[in-house]
């Protein structure tokens, strides 16, 4: 059996003395793994850097076999950012996430356009939005969609600053009254649009990072990602 997609290196791991075991988010096929031949190689090493956008020939016996790949770098995103710590930090976090949150051979098509429109912000001032924005996709395609819309108490769309931790429904200023300490605070830019400050990305990273470990995260028994906590920590007022 054989298939070729566009992919993007979420992972790399050792493999006897030469090769590494590669995951991948394919654009048809989801998170996949196989093996790559060479992949500790000079060669072959730069091409398996998580981020890199690649085309990927995949082949083996039976469809549930691990299988080998065959990789053709399209970009090297990780070779772009690689001198700046930020940029770094959020491109090993979103392919963390995706490692993680996104269950194997399962075609997630958002998630991978989400991704790779990361990947080509990243070297625009722009990016950290952008990150968040990501965050809040992956979260939407696996079935755990915020709804920032309106106000889930009222449905007014005006002065919306809230995020109800139950519900992941949006509430406005007026609405929240008491109960806004035990509310998410939601940063302007997820309702307008454009860019935030340091502390609208620290807010919008919050409000993903809640969800992302109540939804996804919990239902691995797993831990965030070191490199998302070092994202976080660039934003910390």
């Amino acid at each position: 059996m054989e298939w070729d997609d566009e992919a993007i290196v979420l992972a790399a791991r050792r493999h006897g003395e030469h090769g590494g075991i590669v995951s991948l988010l394919t654009r048809s096929h989801g998170r996949h793994a196989g093996l790559v031949h060479g992949a500790q190689s000079k060669a072959h090493r730069a091409a398996v850097q998580p981020g890199n956008q690649v085309r990927a020939c995949w082949s083996g016996r039976l469809a549930e076999q691990l299988g080998t790949f065959r990789l053709e770098v399209l970009c090297a995103h990780a070779g772009q950012v690689l001198d700046d710590p930020a940029r770094l930090a959020a491109l090993s976090s979103a392919c963390a996430l995706a490692e993680l949150a996104l269950p194997e051979r399962q075609p997630h098509p958002g998630a991978h356009a989400a991704l790779s429109a990361l990947l080509g912000a990243l070297t625009a001032e722009s990016w950290p939005s952008v990150y968040v924005h990501w965050e809040l996709a992956l979260l939407r395609d696996l079935g755990f969609g915020l709804d920032l819309t309106a106000c889930a108490a009222t449905g007014s769309t005006e002065d919306l600053g809230f995020v109800s931790p139950k519900t992941g429904r949006a509430v406005s200023r007026a609405a929240a009254g008491p109960w806004k300490d035990k509310l998410l605070a939601l940063p302007r830019f997820l309702v307008e649009g454009g860019e935030g400050e340091a502390a609208d990305i620290h807010a919008g990273l919050t409000l993903s990072g809640f969800f992302l470990e109540r939804h996804v995260l919990a239902a691995h028994h797993a831990a965030m990602p070191a490199a998302r906590i070092r994202l976080v920590d660039r934003f910390r007022a």
